[in-house]
């Protein structure tokens, strides 16, 4: 079926993208529930599963339902660019149980809601469950997942400019088209409907659909999440040279782990980067904390390392160049 926002008027000047990090955390759950549909996160699909035991897996198993969609009160549309994830959590915390209980009943249908998504306290358990996955699974990766994301909307912009709404709105996916002043969507649920995209139209970029979508019922606002471009680099590794001395001094690999602590990461982050097993990153990280070159602090779920004083002095004089007065 279809459905079509009408661009009349001022609604022409209020298509913009947004980037939504409460969007790309539900609809990984995709992943979660049918990981073979998505060979191309098969390195953080890996790590994801290493880590369910610390999750509240009925829960997240319980919000994706056979067909893999989940509820659309977990995916509101993003008022700004690059909302924040707390954002976006505050707002949905405010959701009334009606809507939460009428949005549960349509995706498992009426009196087969799953017993982890039942109960007076259903909306908190949800959001409990969604904030530990985010930690875990989300927060150590979601720098380079966002980096995906921007550039994407960057393209589209340059598609604009270039060729018009129109030709862009026809490169996001094949199931959306514009026709004169409205935009089209094909949908694979038996939703039809028609209306003014009162507000603007919101396009959102993910990584976790293969085409397009939009909200089953028309009194949401109107939204396009669609398939983001680049995803087949998403998770390559991206390892930096290592200055030559200190690679000679600690060996490769943790001399280069130093130069990625820049700035804090985990070992699950680490391991994203540079394609290798989180067991071997930690290896290293201990060894480095050991002597004196690491320090770490606890981030919610994870533990976050970071260079030492000692460390940076390291790398600062094994890049420095070799002048007489340093030999």
């Amino acid at each position: 079926m279809v459905v079509r926002y009408q661009l009349v008027g001022q609604d022409l000047g209020g298509v913009r993208f947004a980037i939504s990090p409460l969007n790309e955390l539900v609809l990984s759950l995709h992943a979660w529930r049918d990981p073979g549909r998505y060979p191309l996160h098969l390195p953080w699909i890996q790590q994801m599963r290493q880590a369910q035991g610390r999750l509240a897996a009925g829960v997240l198993d319980a919000l994706v339902n056979d067909d893999l969609w989940t509820p659309d009160f977990l995916t509101p549309r993003p008022w700004s660019p690059l909302t924040r994830l707390e954002d976006e959590m505050a707002a949905v915390r405010r959701t009334g149980s009606a809507v939460v209980d009428r949005d549960l009943r349509l995706l498992h249908g009426p009196g087969r809601v799953p017993t982890p998504l039942r109960g007076p306290d259903v909306l908190d358990r949800i959001l409990d469950a969604l904030t530990g996955y985010w930690e875990v699974c989300f927060a150590p990766h979601w720098p380079r997942m966002r980096a995906l994301l921007e550039g994407d909307v960057t393209h589209r912009g340059r598609e604009i400019a270039q060729h018009g709404l129109a030709a862009m709105f026809a490169g996001l996916a094949g199931r959306v088209r514009m026709a004169g002043d409205t935009v089209e969507v094909s949908v694979r649920s038996q939703v039809h409907y028609t209306r003014p995209a009162t507000g603007g139209l919101t396009l959102v970029p993910s990584m976790w659909t293969s085409s397009a979508s939009a909200p089953i019922l028309p009194d949401e606002p109107p939204m396009i999440i669609y398939r983001a471009r680049g995803l087949g680099t998403l998770w390559e590794p991206q390892p930096l040279p290592a200055p030559g001395a200190l690679a000679g001094l600690l060996g490769a690999h943790r001399a280069g782990l130093l130069v990625q602590l820049a700035t804090p990461a985990s070992s699950t982050e680490l391991a994203a980067r540079l394609g290798v097993t989180t067991t071997a990153v930690n290896q290293h990280l201990r060894a480095l904390r050991a002597a004196g070159l690491l320090v770490s602090a606890r981030h919610g779920r994870s533990v976050l390392y970071r260079r030492s004083d000692l460390a940076d002095q390291l790398l600062d004089r094994s890049s420095a160049p070799d002048t007489p007065a340093s030999r």
